[in-house]
């Protein structure tokens, strides 16, 4: 045996290497992600195969072949091989969708008042965007022009304003002008909702006078707004059912969403209410509405609604849909926001009241800034839901987005065998990039509020 000493001892660090393709990098994302095992490798294989199906005949129908410009059907025919009569068509035809963009956007609203509905837009998206920007300044002044100031500025933009109502609580026996009886009716409501405000307040060991001056004072804002909205401002007028296209889509989606969170949070407190006729009722409601689809509420609100009502009473066509998509969703929201109530420890609650926080102060403080954050996806989901099912109100006459372009199948100069697939591939865009742009600010907004542990 050799005596001689082979070890070895290195006195120097070497220098920091790379790390190979198979560890890190494009590469290795690909090996551990969709080649990882032979199942996992079938299925990329599978998925692969179906994009390659999909994918070329789609930016060849879209983008290759598509005609973008034209005034008639003639334009999306191969004169090469024969023009209309041989039956010949590229792909999408999208002259089609230009020439009734209009339309799309307005259904038929009035030319010379396209610049209210344009005005609108401006203002909506003008007061959103800040709004959801979390650095914005200015949040509770945009949020009271958001909630407040804006909806009033869109009902007089839209409809032209200068709006009548009747009286809604006085027999016809009291038969008044119609501003002073409104006037006397809205009294008698205020009156009646705080007083079932103060007793709700004296049933929790609490002072009524907030509660009764807190709904006098909402109750007088409301009608500072039924009286704006009575002005004339010299606008024409526009009735609701020549309105359609994108504005009828729009006007539902947020409307249904401005109010379906609001309610769905009270809803979600009172079905957790230690009084007992507040919880009934408030599980009577969100059972009744999650028990009955949309299409039949849209349709009893259209068709036997007015049945119900005195003679002489009536109520537009697209208000009775906005209500019943309102309080339709305004149910399935409660119990989103109850599972968040719900998934809350019960320290966080008698942590709340061991500060000397009021039931209030724990619930706007406490308690519903936490699980409404929790259950931001459950929202979301309910908003985007919500966006689509609008494509239902065309059961009852309201031609939105999606009815409006069913409704231009009907128009010969542009029938050809791809108008209706370049029609329903439009509207999955539209539909797409709004339902989309919701998914991805829901994301933003849970990493942003995102405290948990890692």
């Amino acid at each position: 045996m050799s005596d001689k000493n082979i070890s070895f001892v290195r006195t120097e660090m070497l220098e920091e290497q790379p790390a190979p393709l198979s560890a890190k990098g494009p590469v290795a994302w690909v090996k551990n992600n969709l080649f990882s095992s032979v199942p996992n490798t079938i299925m990329t294989l599978i998925g692969i195969w179906i994009l390659y199906k999909i994918i070329p005949p789609f930016i060849s129908f879209v983008f290759l072949e598509g005609v973008w410009s034209g005034a008639d059907r003639s334009v999306c025919a191969t004169e090469a091989q024969g023009g209309v009569q041989g039956n010949e068509w590229f792909g999408g035809c999208w002259a089609y969708v230009g020439a009734y963009m209009k339309q799309f956007i307005y259904g038929r609203y009035p030319d010379a008042e396209l610049w209210r509905v344009n005005l609108t837009g401006i203002l909506f998206f003008g007061s959103l965007i800040p709004l959801l920007i979390p650095s914005a300044p200015y949040k509770s002044a945009n949020i009271i022009f958001t909630v407040v100031i804006f909806p009033v500025i869109a009902i007089v933009l839209l409809t032209g304003g200068h709006l009548d109502f009747n009286g809604f609580l006085l027999p016809d026996s009291m038969m008044a002008p119609s501003t002073a009886k409104f006037a006397v009716d809205f009294v008698i409501l205020s009156l009646i909702i705080a007083g079932i405000a103060a007793l709700i307040a004296r049933g929790s060991d609490k002072n009524p006078m907030p509660s009764i001056i807190g709904v006098l004072f909402f109750m007088a804002a409301v009608a500072v707004i039924f009286i704006v909205l009575g002005v004339n401002f010299g606008l024409e007028h526009v009735e609701t059912p020549i309105w359609g296209g994108l504005l009828v889509t729009l006007v539902i989606a947020v409307t249904g969403i401005a109010a379906a969170l609001p309610l769905g949070i009270l809803l979600a407190l009172g079905r957790r209410s230690n009084m007992v006729f507040v919880r009934l009722f408030s599980v009577i409601f969100i059972e009744f509405w999650r028990g009955v689809p949309l299409i039949t509420v849209l349709f009893m609100s259209s068709v036997m609604l007015p049945l119900f009502l005195p003679e002489g009473v009536e109520f537009d066509k697209l208000l009775r849909a906005l209500i019943g998509v309102a309080l339709f969703s305004a149910a399935y929201m409660a119990e989103v926001v109850r599972g968040g109530l719900q998934a809350l420890p019960k320290g966080q609650f008698e942590g709340a009241m061991a500060l000397g926080l009021n039931w209030g102060q724990m619930m706007r403080l406490i308690i519903l800034p936490q699980a409404l954050k929790l259950v931001i996806p459950g929202i979301v989901n309910t908003f985007i839901g919500l966006f689509k099912d609008t494509t239902l109100v065309l059961i009852i006459g309201l031609f939105d987005f999606l009815g409006t372009i069913q409704l231009s199948y009907s128009d010969p100069a542009w029938s050809s065998p791809v108008q209706n697939i370049t029609g329903y591939a439009f509207a999955a865009f539209i539909y797409f990039l709004f339902c989309y742009s919701m998914s991805r600010y829901s994301t933003f907004m849970e990493d942003k509020l995102n405290t948990g542990h890692r």
